[in-house]
Protein backbone atom coordinates (compact mmCIF):
# COMPACT_ATOMS: atom_id res chain seq x y z
CA UNK A 1 0.00 0.00 0.00
CA UNK A 2 1.32 3.45 -0.96
CA UNK A 3 1.91 5.67 2.08
CA UNK A 4 1.26 9.40 1.89
CA UNK A 5 3.10 12.12 3.80
CA UNK A 6 1.94 15.73 3.66
CA UNK A 7 4.23 18.54 4.82
CA UNK A 8 2.34 21.71 5.72
CA UNK A 9 2.77 24.89 7.73
CA UNK A 10 0.41 27.27 9.43
CA UNK A 11 2.04 30.19 7.62
CA UNK A 12 4.29 30.75 4.65
CA UNK A 13 8.07 31.00 4.90
CA UNK A 14 8.67 28.42 7.61
CA UNK A 15 10.80 26.16 5.40
CA UNK A 16 8.16 23.64 4.32
CA UNK A 17 9.35 23.29 0.72
CA UNK A 18 13.00 23.33 1.80
CA UNK A 19 12.41 20.28 3.98
CA UNK A 20 10.13 18.50 1.48
CA UNK A 21 12.67 18.87 -1.34
CA UNK A 22 15.33 17.32 0.88
CA UNK A 23 12.93 14.48 1.70
CA UNK A 24 12.49 13.98 -2.05
CA UNK A 25 16.26 13.70 -2.41
CA UNK A 26 16.44 11.13 0.39
CA UNK A 27 13.41 9.02 -0.55
CA UNK A 28 14.26 6.03 -2.69
CA UNK A 29 10.94 5.25 -4.34
CA UNK A 30 8.49 8.12 -4.07
CA UNK A 31 6.21 10.25 -6.22
CA UNK A 32 6.36 13.94 -5.34
CA UNK A 33 3.25 16.14 -5.43
CA UNK A 34 3.49 19.93 -5.18
CA UNK A 35 0.08 20.87 -3.83
CA UNK A 36 0.87 24.51 -3.11
CA UNK A 37 -0.95 25.35 -6.34
CA UNK A 38 -1.39 29.07 -5.61
CA UNK A 39 2.37 29.60 -5.31
CA UNK A 40 4.11 26.45 -6.51
CA UNK A 41 7.90 26.50 -6.17
CA UNK A 42 9.07 22.88 -5.94
CA UNK A 43 9.87 23.04 -9.66
CA UNK A 44 12.55 25.65 -8.94
CA UNK A 45 14.53 22.97 -7.09
CA UNK A 46 13.61 19.83 -9.00
CA UNK A 47 13.88 21.27 -12.57
CA UNK A 48 11.08 19.10 -14.00
CA UNK A 49 10.95 17.77 -17.54
CA UNK A 50 7.22 17.84 -18.32
CA UNK A 51 5.83 14.82 -20.12
CA UNK A 52 2.10 15.40 -19.57
CA UNK A 53 -0.02 18.55 -19.40
CA UNK A 54 -3.68 18.63 -18.33
CA UNK A 55 -6.11 21.55 -18.36
CA UNK A 56 -7.92 22.32 -15.12
CA UNK A 57 -11.46 23.64 -15.08
CA UNK A 58 -12.64 25.13 -11.81
CA UNK A 59 -15.87 27.03 -11.27
CA UNK A 60 -18.27 27.47 -14.15
CA UNK A 61 -19.05 31.03 -15.26
CA UNK A 62 -22.13 32.58 -16.81
CA UNK A 63 -22.45 33.12 -20.56
CA UNK A 64 -25.20 35.15 -22.27
CA UNK A 65 -26.56 34.25 -25.70
CA UNK A 66 -27.03 37.68 -27.26
CA UNK A 67 -29.35 36.30 -29.93
CA UNK A 68 -31.81 35.15 -27.25
CA UNK A 69 -31.39 37.98 -24.72
CA UNK A 70 -34.32 40.43 -24.47
CA UNK A 71 -32.44 42.99 -22.33
CA UNK A 72 -34.83 42.70 -19.40
CA UNK A 73 -32.03 43.37 -16.91
CA UNK A 74 -33.12 40.72 -14.40
CA UNK A 75 -29.72 39.03 -14.49
CA UNK A 76 -27.85 42.25 -13.69
CA UNK A 77 -30.14 43.23 -10.81
CA UNK A 78 -30.08 39.72 -9.35
CA UNK A 79 -26.28 39.33 -9.37
CA UNK A 80 -25.01 40.21 -5.89
CA UNK A 81 -21.41 40.15 -7.16
CA UNK A 82 -22.10 42.84 -9.80
CA UNK A 83 -20.61 40.59 -12.45
CA UNK A 84 -23.16 41.69 -15.10
CA UNK A 85 -23.31 45.33 -16.18
CA UNK A 86 -26.18 47.28 -17.73
CA UNK A 87 -25.08 46.23 -21.20
CA UNK A 88 -25.46 42.57 -20.18
CA UNK A 89 -21.74 41.95 -20.40
CA UNK A 90 -20.25 39.49 -17.91
CA UNK A 91 -17.04 40.15 -16.00
CA UNK A 92 -15.69 36.61 -15.62
CA UNK A 93 -13.33 37.74 -12.83
CA UNK A 94 -16.31 38.82 -10.72
CA UNK A 95 -18.56 35.88 -11.58
CA UNK A 96 -18.73 33.38 -8.70
CA UNK A 97 -20.59 30.71 -10.64
CA UNK A 98 -23.68 30.82 -8.44
CA UNK A 99 -26.03 30.52 -11.48
CA UNK A 100 -28.64 32.93 -10.11
CA UNK A 101 -28.63 34.75 -13.44
CA UNK A 102 -29.37 31.51 -15.27
CA UNK A 103 -32.23 30.81 -12.85
CA UNK A 104 -33.92 34.23 -13.21
CA UNK A 105 -33.54 34.62 -16.98
CA UNK A 106 -37.09 34.45 -18.46
CA UNK A 107 -35.91 33.35 -21.93
CA UNK A 108 -33.16 30.88 -20.96
CA UNK A 109 -30.50 33.05 -22.61
CA UNK A 110 -27.92 32.36 -19.90
CA UNK A 111 -26.01 29.15 -19.34
CA UNK A 112 -23.10 28.16 -17.13
CA UNK A 113 -20.01 27.17 -19.11
CA UNK A 114 -16.64 25.64 -18.29
CA UNK A 115 -13.66 27.99 -18.11
CA UNK A 116 -10.04 26.96 -17.93
CA UNK A 117 -8.60 27.96 -14.55
CA UNK A 118 -5.13 26.47 -14.71
CA UNK A 119 -3.03 23.46 -15.62
CA UNK A 120 -1.43 20.51 -13.89
CA UNK A 121 1.61 18.61 -15.06
CA UNK A 122 3.44 15.31 -14.71
CA UNK A 123 7.21 15.56 -14.95
CA UNK A 124 10.40 13.57 -14.71
CA UNK A 125 12.95 14.83 -12.15
CA UNK A 126 16.24 13.55 -10.80
CA UNK A 127 14.35 12.33 -7.72
CA UNK A 128 11.48 10.65 -9.53
CA UNK A 129 8.07 11.68 -10.84
CA UNK A 130 6.68 15.09 -9.88
CA UNK A 131 3.04 16.15 -10.22
CA UNK A 132 2.65 19.92 -10.00
CA UNK A 133 0.20 22.62 -11.05
CA UNK A 134 -0.33 26.27 -11.82
CA UNK A 135 -3.58 27.99 -10.87
CA UNK A 136 -4.49 30.98 -13.02
CA UNK A 137 -4.20 34.50 -11.62
CA UNK A 138 -7.24 35.40 -9.54
CA UNK A 139 -8.76 31.94 -9.94
CA UNK A 140 -10.52 30.01 -7.22
CA UNK A 141 -11.16 26.30 -6.55
CA UNK A 142 -7.56 25.71 -5.45
CA UNK A 143 -8.79 22.84 -3.28
CA UNK A 144 -10.25 21.13 -6.34
CA UNK A 145 -6.93 21.51 -8.18
CA UNK A 146 -5.05 20.07 -5.19
CA UNK A 147 -7.35 17.05 -5.33
CA UNK A 148 -6.57 16.63 -9.04
CA UNK A 149 -2.82 16.75 -8.35
CA UNK A 150 -3.15 14.14 -5.61
CA UNK A 151 -5.36 11.92 -7.76
CA UNK A 152 -2.84 11.90 -10.60
CA UNK A 153 0.04 11.35 -8.17
CA UNK A 154 -1.75 8.31 -6.75
CA UNK A 155 -2.27 6.91 -10.24
CA UNK A 156 1.41 7.35 -11.13
CA UNK A 157 2.53 5.85 -7.83
CA UNK A 158 0.45 2.75 -8.57
CA UNK A 159 1.79 2.55 -12.12
CA UNK A 160 5.43 2.99 -11.03
CA UNK A 161 5.21 0.72 -8.01
CA UNK A 162 6.19 3.55 -5.68
CA UNK A 163 5.83 3.00 -1.95
CA UNK A 164 5.32 6.63 -0.96
CA UNK A 165 3.82 9.95 -2.07
CA UNK A 166 5.52 13.08 -0.72
CA UNK A 167 3.09 16.01 -0.71
CA UNK A 168 4.31 19.59 -0.38
CA UNK A 169 1.15 21.20 0.96
CA UNK A 170 0.00 24.81 0.99
CA UNK A 171 0.26 27.07 4.05
CA UNK A 172 -2.70 28.06 6.20
CA UNK A 173 -5.85 26.20 7.17
CA UNK A 174 -8.13 26.72 4.15
CA UNK A 175 -9.78 24.31 1.72
CA UNK A 176 -6.52 23.73 -0.19
CA UNK A 177 -4.88 22.52 3.03
CA UNK A 178 -7.83 20.25 3.80
CA UNK A 179 -7.60 18.81 0.28
CA UNK A 180 -3.85 18.23 0.77
CA UNK A 181 -4.12 16.37 4.09
CA UNK A 182 -7.37 14.40 3.80
CA UNK A 183 -6.70 10.67 3.75
CA UNK A 184 -2.94 10.95 4.24
CA UNK A 185 -1.05 8.68 6.63
CA UNK A 186 0.95 11.40 8.37
CA UNK A 187 1.07 15.19 8.43
CA UNK A 188 4.34 16.91 9.32
CA UNK A 189 3.79 20.50 10.40
CA UNK A 190 6.80 22.79 9.97
CA UNK A 191 6.71 25.73 12.34
CA UNK A 192 9.03 28.43 13.64
CA UNK A 193 9.54 30.02 17.09
CA UNK A 194 7.60 33.24 16.54
CA UNK A 195 4.31 34.44 17.99
CA UNK A 196 2.56 34.08 14.63
CA UNK A 197 4.23 30.69 14.13
CA UNK A 198 2.84 29.38 17.43
CA UNK A 199 -0.63 30.75 16.73
CA UNK A 200 -0.79 29.24 13.26
CA UNK A 201 0.66 25.94 14.50
CA UNK A 202 -2.20 25.60 16.96
CA UNK A 203 -4.74 26.29 14.21
CA UNK A 204 -3.31 23.80 11.73
CA UNK A 205 -2.99 21.08 14.38
CA UNK A 206 -6.66 21.69 15.14
CA UNK A 207 -7.46 20.99 11.48
CA UNK A 208 -5.49 17.73 11.42
CA UNK A 209 -7.11 16.53 14.61
CA UNK A 210 -10.57 17.41 13.33
CA UNK A 211 -9.97 15.03 10.42
CA UNK A 212 -8.27 12.49 12.71
CA UNK A 213 -4.99 12.49 10.79
CA UNK A 214 -1.75 11.57 12.64
CA UNK A 215 0.41 14.67 13.06
CA UNK A 216 4.00 15.44 14.02
CA UNK A 217 5.93 18.70 14.27
CA UNK A 218 9.28 20.05 13.14
CA UNK A 219 10.54 23.32 14.66
CA UNK A 220 12.64 25.07 12.04
CA UNK A 221 15.12 27.86 12.89
CA UNK A 222 14.64 26.79 16.51
CA UNK A 223 17.63 28.76 17.82
CA UNK A 224 16.34 32.19 16.81
CA UNK A 225 14.20 32.14 19.98
CA UNK A 226 14.87 29.19 22.24
CA UNK A 227 12.25 30.19 24.80
CA UNK A 228 9.49 30.09 22.18
CA UNK A 229 10.89 26.83 20.79
CA UNK A 230 10.63 25.37 24.28
CA UNK A 231 7.07 26.67 24.53
CA UNK A 232 6.18 24.89 21.26
CA UNK A 233 7.90 21.71 22.43
CA UNK A 234 6.04 21.75 25.78
CA UNK A 235 2.72 22.43 24.06
CA UNK A 236 3.24 19.46 21.75
CA UNK A 237 4.28 17.19 24.61
CA UNK A 238 1.20 18.08 26.66
CA UNK A 239 -1.02 17.34 23.66
CA UNK A 240 0.68 14.06 22.75
CA UNK A 241 2.30 15.34 19.55
CA UNK A 242 5.79 14.19 18.57
CA UNK A 243 8.39 16.86 17.83
CA UNK A 244 10.48 14.93 15.32
CA UNK A 245 13.01 17.61 14.55
CA UNK A 246 14.47 20.88 15.84
CA UNK A 247 16.50 22.45 13.06
CA UNK A 248 18.81 25.44 13.64
CA UNK A 249 18.92 28.60 11.56
CA UNK A 250 21.38 28.21 8.71
CA UNK A 251 22.27 30.17 5.58
CA UNK A 252 22.72 27.07 3.41
CA UNK A 253 19.04 26.71 2.36
CA UNK A 254 19.18 30.07 0.58
CA UNK A 255 22.48 29.22 -1.09
CA UNK A 256 21.12 25.82 -2.11
CA UNK A 257 18.00 27.30 -3.68
CA UNK A 258 20.06 29.84 -5.62
CA UNK A 259 21.80 26.86 -7.22
CA UNK A 260 18.51 24.96 -7.66
CA UNK A 261 19.42 22.21 -5.22
CA UNK A 262 17.96 20.68 -2.09
CA UNK A 263 19.83 21.31 1.16
CA UNK A 264 21.06 17.72 1.49
CA UNK A 265 22.49 17.89 -2.04
CA UNK A 266 24.15 21.25 -1.59
CA UNK A 267 26.09 20.67 1.60
CA UNK A 268 27.00 17.93 4.05
CA UNK A 269 26.87 20.26 7.03
CA UNK A 270 25.17 19.86 10.40
CA UNK A 271 21.81 21.05 9.05
CA UNK A 272 21.88 18.40 6.31
CA UNK A 273 22.70 15.78 8.93
CA UNK A 274 19.73 16.88 11.05
CA UNK A 275 17.40 16.80 8.04
CA UNK A 276 18.57 13.25 7.31
CA UNK A 277 17.80 12.29 10.91
CA UNK A 278 14.39 13.93 10.62
CA UNK A 279 13.70 11.95 7.45
CA UNK A 280 14.72 8.74 9.20
CA UNK A 281 12.25 9.46 12.03
CA UNK A 282 9.42 10.44 9.69
CA UNK A 283 9.85 7.56 7.24
CA UNK A 284 10.18 5.04 10.06
CA UNK A 285 6.87 6.17 11.55
CA UNK A 286 5.22 6.32 8.15
CA UNK A 287 6.29 2.87 6.98
CA UNK A 288 5.96 0.93 10.22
Amino acid sequence: MVKQLTVISGKGGTGKTTITSSFAALAENAVIADCDVDAADMHLILHPDIFETNDFYGLKVASINKNMCVDCGKCATSCRFEAINRYNLIDVYKCEGCAVCEYVCPVNAISMVERKSGEYYCSHTRFGTLVHAKLGIGEEASGKLVSEVRRRASELAAEDGSDMILIDGPPGTGCAVIAAITGTDLVLVVTEPTISGIHDLERVIGVTRHFRIPVAVCINKCDINMSLSQKIYDHCKINGISVMGMLPYDRSPVAAMVEGKSVVEYSDNSLSSMIRSLWFEVSARLLK
